[in-house]
């Protein structure tokens, strides 16, 4: 009876202790996920200061932004009158910086008159945010319309909040969720020219050209060195 005694008693302070490495052990385990979720939440709070401040990936890769020429072109497919309205049917046309040839997006659109809008949003890196020290700039398409058009009515070329496909490989080395701060904060320039001008980032929203787009030609956009946008027109291709 005594060391069945003994054994009872063992056996209930073996049990405690169980019961208490199991409690430390869920403890230590909800620690964990809480130290995982907290820092997945602190990098999807991530702010677009702290990322082009901060984020070594972002300043190599705006490093490797090029400077580019020819950006796309655009020609007049057909032009029509309807009671004593004129319409110009339009293909644009965005190119790959680094093969012209190679078609990048591609919409028809028709818009009024004969005298069409073309616009593009820039936004100019300044060379602290840029790992060579080297100011750098991208271009993103945002509509199409013509002269008896308000812009906002145009017709969009790229949606904003997407991430432009020229640019896909910019930002394909940072965690989805800094892609989206980049990307999201990179977009509100367009309404907001100034937001990140302390940080080193400069909007220039409404940097369109217009021109009278006449069938047969071809219209080539360019970007001068100054960071604009140009026209050239060239005989069809």
């Amino acid at each position: 009876m005594f060391k069945i005694g003994k054994l009872a008693k063992f056996a209930e302070q073996s049990g405690r202790w169980i019961n208490r490495a199991a409690i430390l052990l869920l403890l230590f385990t909800g620690l964990v996920v809480l130290g995982v979720l907290g820092y997945a939440a602190l990098l999807a709070n991530r702010t677009i200061a702290e990322l082009l401040t901060q984020n070594e990936t972002l300043k190599t890769a705006l490093a490797n932004l090029e400077a580019e020429s020819e950006i796309g072109y655009a020609k007049a497919l057909s032009r029509t009158t309807v009671n004593g309205r004129t319409f110009t049917r339009v293909l644009f046309v965005e190119t790959d910086p680094a093969q012209p040839e190679r078609k990048l997006r591609e919409l028809e659109c028709e818009v009024e008159g004969d005298v069409v809008h073309f616009d593009a949003l820039v936004a100019r890196f300044d060379r602290q945010l840029v790992r060579d020290g080297k100011a750098r700039s991208l271009y993103l398409w945002r509509r199409i319309y013509g002269e008896n058009t308000p812009p906002a009515k145009g017709m969009p070329i790229q949606p904003e909040g997407q991430i432009p496909e020229r640019y896909r490989a910019l930002t394909r080395d940072l965690p989805p969720a800094d892609r989206m701060t980049f990307w999201g904060a990179i977009w509100s320039l367009a309404n907001d020219p100034e937001r990140l001008t302390k940080l080193g980032v400069r909007g220039v929203a409404g940097n369109a050209v217009y021109i009278q787009l006449q069938p047969g030609k071809l219209y080539v956009f360019t970007i001068n060195h100054a960071g604009g946008l140009e026209v050239k027109v060239e005989n069809m291709r």
